[in-house]
């Protein structure tokens, strides 16, 4: 897809996400918002995959996985607008009996959901051994998967990483939202993560840098990291983004983590997004 198609798309995306938890006066809008672009980005133009005929297995398809699960507006929004579910069902999110529940769970069967996600820490090794799966069945398919900089200070992202480097999963491709905010406020203030490109490569794995909010950038970035599959070694990409982007108010603010917008809020982000495919 065009730069430019990606460009309309995400608006749309970042307008649903807004949307959705001003609806419910509940969810996640600023880690949504910033990863609106990368989303957008992998499943319009990076990712081979079926949302017509959604299976669990997967098979011949690249799969992803959400780890940092409360991020789900802007997950919910890119598998609506790429065809998983009808994107009227956007309006139903966080209410009671809605298959879009606050983390994506998969007892609601909500096509494009694998496995369930919101306590952190559990899609690395989880994506990892789908991508063992894949391996040992010949599927030549990527295994893509997605994390917040916050979660890292989970052990056991650490413990995974290790066990990818040592068995050789070298088919998938992990991204880091790398913003520096989370719940409490900076990351660096919370629990310093360090050198994080250093760290993840000591562990042995082969690590890039992106912008997570730059398409062409991006497209080189995935480019770089599927040509390094297959080479023994896992792959993680650092990407740089901003909390809350596209909506000025909120952009680079850890308070809009799980904050959702007031009425006068809500008018003020739409208008500065602009509505390219048509609002739920």
């Amino acid at each position: 897809m065009e730069k430019v198609e990606l460009e309309r798309v995400a608006s749309q995306v970042r307008r649903d996400i807004v949307r959705m938890v001003a609806g419910v006066n509940s969810g996640h809008p600023g880690g949504s918002l910033g990863c609106a672009d990368f989303l957008t980005f992998l499943y319009f133009d990076v990712m081979k995959h079926n949302p017509k005929n959604f299976t669990m297995d997967g098979i011949g398809e690249d799969l992803f996985f959400l780890s940092n699960g409360h991020i789900s507006p802007v997950w919910y929004s890119v598998l609506a607008r790429s065809g998983y579910f009808p994107v009227a069902d956007l309006g139903t999110f966080r209410k009671l009996s809605s298959k879009l529940q606050g983390h994506p769970s998969t007892d609601k069967k909500l096509p494009g959901i694998r496995m369930a996600s919101g306590s952190l820490g559990q899609g690395l090794s989880v994506a990892i051994g789908a991508a063992q799966v894949k391996k040992m069945n010949k599927d030549a398919s990527f295994v893509y998967c997605l994390h917040g900089d916050g979660e890292l200070q989970e052990g056991q992202i650490w413990e995974a990483a290790m066990y990818a480097a040592a068995n050789n999963v070298d088919n998938v491709i992990a991204t880091i939202d790398y913003n520096g905010r989370q719940i409490d406020g900076d990351v660096e203030d919370v629990l310093s993560l360090g050198n994080l490109h250093d760290k993840w490569q000591a562990f042995g794995w082969s690590v890039l840098e992106m912008d997570g909010h730059n398409f062409n950038d991006m497209n080189n970035v995935m480019q770089k990291a599927q040509s390094l599959c297959g080479n023994g070694r896992p792959v993680v990409i650092i990407m740089k983004t901003e909390m809350g982007q596209g909506v000025d108010f909120m952009v680079g603010s850890h308070k809009w983590h799980g904050v959702a917008p007031n009425p006068e809020q809500l008018a003020n982000a739409l208008s500065q997004l602009e509505e390219t495919l048509g609002d739920y």
